[in-house]
């Protein structure tokens, strides 16, 4: 859950709860690890020991759990996607505190783009700073999402919508309308063909499994009071036509059980595949992506 929102309180609380899973994954689970995000924890600076020990002390509660498998495996789709591809350009949409461009080997051959409310934006390179980590290889795209044209920000930092690029948009479209996020894939639809989006989305609550109801009673409530609400819920079937009127071609629907190797489950620790969010991933027609 990584919306990489503001309000009048300050940060995205989403964003770092997400951090934080992401983080504690590597302290709280034993291996192996879904993902390996080493930097997590440093760039959430002052904040890291309370964040993570809520993990440390209560890691096996549904929410906390559930959150550390939902980042991690999202994340190990959405990377191992961009390093099987030929893409030259990688767009973070709702980027929060995604720390992709400040740890991975593949930043160096891909032109970055973190698109955030220039709040977030602004926030995130000040815990950038002060944990010492540059950010030279990346662009800070600030959008405000209601009154900013994505693809003009976009151009002016770089960004050529000619060429292909892998778009990531996770933990946002449950915290959005369903008109915003036809208006984002609006803006996505008209770049090249090859382009691929690999897309988050909450599911409808009688879709979910077990431990998916679970997550949900602690995790929507949780969201709500923190000022972020879950506001859009999906079948693949109604994703695939949402894709498909704004111009995508639907490649496949990924499960958290599906979404890394099979074998990263057979685990001697409580962490379990959530099927309360899944990923979709889908691309531009007029050039073939496997």
């Amino acid at each position: 859950m990584d919306n990489g929102s503001t309000d009048n309180r300050g940060p995205s609380r989403t964003a770092m709860m997400a951090a934080a899973g992401r983080a504690a994954h590597l302290i709280v689970d034993r291996p192996p690890h879904l993902f390996q995000d080493t930097v997590a924890e440093t760039l959430l600076g002052e904040r890291a020991a309370e964040l993570i020990s809520y993990h440390r002390e209560s890691g096996d509660h549904p929410v906390l759990s559930g959150t550390r498998s939902q980042v991690s495996a999202r994340s190990h789709y959405t990377e191992a996607r961009l390093a099987a591809g030929e893409f030259e350009q990688y767009v973070i949409l709702g980027a929060g505190l995604d720390s992709f461009a400040y740890r991975s080997p593949l930043a160096g051959r891909v032109a970055v783009y973190e698109v955030d409310h220039p709040a977030t934006q602004a926030w995130k390179r000040e815990l950038l700073a002060a944990a010492g980590i540059g950010f030279s290889t990346v662009e800070f795209v600030g959008v405000d999402f209601e009154r900013d044209n994505l693809a003009a920000e976009l151009t002016a930092y770089g960004f050529d919508p000619n060429r292909p690029a892998l778009v990531s948009w996770l933990g946002v479209t449950m915290y959005l309308t369903e008109s915003a996020i036809g208006a984002t894939l609006d803006t996505l639809s008209g770049w090249a063909p090859g382009t691929e989006l690999v897309m988050e989305y909450a599911l409808l609550p009688e879709l979910r499994d077990e431990s998916g109801c679970v997550f949900a009673e602690f995790a929507l409530a949780a969201t709500a009071e923190q000022g972020e609400p879950m506001l859009s819920f999906f079948s693949p079937e109604s994703v695939t036509a949402l894709l498909d009127r704004h111009g995508f071609g639907v490649a496949e629907h990924i499960s958290q059980h599906t979404a890394v190797d099979a074998a990263l489950w057979q685990r001697a620790d409580g962490l379990r595949p959530v099927d309360f969010c899944r990923l979709v991933r889908a691309h531009i027609p007029g050039r073939t992506r496997i």
